[in-house]
């Protein structure tokens, strides 16, 4: 298969960033894009410029997610939606430390685990699954984020296993620091998040995301890209951390 054999797709976090640029990049192949998100007026600006199916939904909420996705025939899903939080464990809200745990990794679960069985039955489909740098690289201040993104990696790796000698292909997306609103959400400050996490720095941009979901779609089915590291040139991981 390839991205022209693909008709039906499933996107989260389609309101703004990367889920937003990745409906665009899908529905301007001609396939027929179900954008799932929490805010509705984005969803429906989404659907009035390309034609995406909006579906207001808060997909922690596993019995409406069922409700929105159980009659879809996806080829391809985008498991997409995220949030983040930066600071100490110890100092830590804990409901962040459960809204991160939730959105990053149970829903993930859950939203895959509908969508599978159709997969299975029509032999066809293309998994994407967001994970981050941070999944695989510690980053200081990060570590329910990275433990949640650790284990969409491992959940990927495992899911390939179990879905051995099916069509079913599973691609994991990492990137490096991304021009987008998660950061802003996550701090509820857009522009000290701005000043913190993107001022003078080369970021990402939500359409180099997508266009690389695109190129893995577009690969015959011969073919699986099972990770993507994706950086800005300027930024790079790894390096020893000492106390002074």
């Amino acid at each position: 298969m390839t991205v022209t054999d693909y008709k039906t797709a499933i996107v989260t976090g389609a309101s703004s960033g990367i889920g937003d640029a990745v409906c665009r990049m899908l529905a301007g192949k001609c396939m027929t894009v179900h954008a799932l998100a929490r805010r509705t007026d984005r969803l429906e600006a989404l659907a009035a410029e390309t034609g995406a199916i909006p579906h207001a939904v808060d997909v922690t909420d596993a019995e409406a997610l069922a409700n929105v996705v159980g009659g879809i025939e996806a080829d391809v899903l985008v498991n997409n939606a995220g949030t983040t939080f930066n600071g100490k464990l110890d100092t830590m809200p804990p409901e962040r430390i459960d809204q991160i745990l939730d959105l990053n990794v149970r829903a993930m679960m859950q939203l895959t685990r509908l969508v599978l069985p159709g997969m299975r039955a029509r032999n066809r489909g293309h998994v994407f699954l967001t994970g981050s740098c941070a999944g695989l690289w510690p980053m200081a201040g990060s570590a329910p984020y990275a433990a949640s993104k650790a284990a969409v990696s491992q959940f990927l790796n495992i899911l390939r296993l179990d879905t051995l000698g099916t069509k079913i292909r599973w691609t994991e997306i990492v990137p490096g620091r991304v021009e987008t609103e998660i950061f802003g959400l996550a701090m509820g400050d857009a522009e000290a998040a701005r000043k913190a996490f993107l001022e003078g720095k080369e970021a990402l941009q939500p359409t180099d995301i997508a266009e690389s979901i695109g190129f893995a779609l577009s690969l015959p089915d011969r073919a699986t890209l099972a990770r993507m590291e994706i950086y800005p040139t300027r930024q790079a991981v790894g390096g020893f951390a000492y106390a002074d």
